[in-house]
């Protein structure tokens, strides 16, 4: 059974495939940017201002480690949004884009 030759190019320059990959890049690139910042602010805070890092908060509870833990908690934050807006909003104009390429596939 011989497949059907598909023009990728094509499909990717449909509106809806370039909707689909211009919002998920600025997304995807935002969140990127959050994780990138508070994982360097990190050593820079311990290497610049390690007064500020040995303040303590609650008990023997630092800021260091309050930071730290802040970003494993972040990070599950930053997992779920993800996976709640993919599921939500990328997950459907990806179904609009392989709709459209399987009706383009049969015509």
């Amino acid at each position: 059974m011989a497949e059907q030759q598909k023009d990728w190019a094509a499909l990717a320059k449909t509106p809806k495939f370039m909707e689909l990959h211009r919002r998920k890049k600025s997304f995807l690139l935002t969140l990127w940017c959050l994780g990138s910042i508070m994982f360097y602010l990190l050593p820079i805070c311990a290497g610049y201002a390690p007064g500020l890092m040995k303040m303590r908060i609650i008990g023997r509870l630092n800021l260091g480690y309050f930071f730290c833990l802040f970003e494993f908690a972040m990070t599950w934050a930053i997992a779920l949004y993800y996976t709640h807006r993919s599921n939500t909003y990328f997950d459907p104009l990806t179904k609009e884009v392989l709709a459209e390429i399987s009706k383009g596939a049969q015509s």
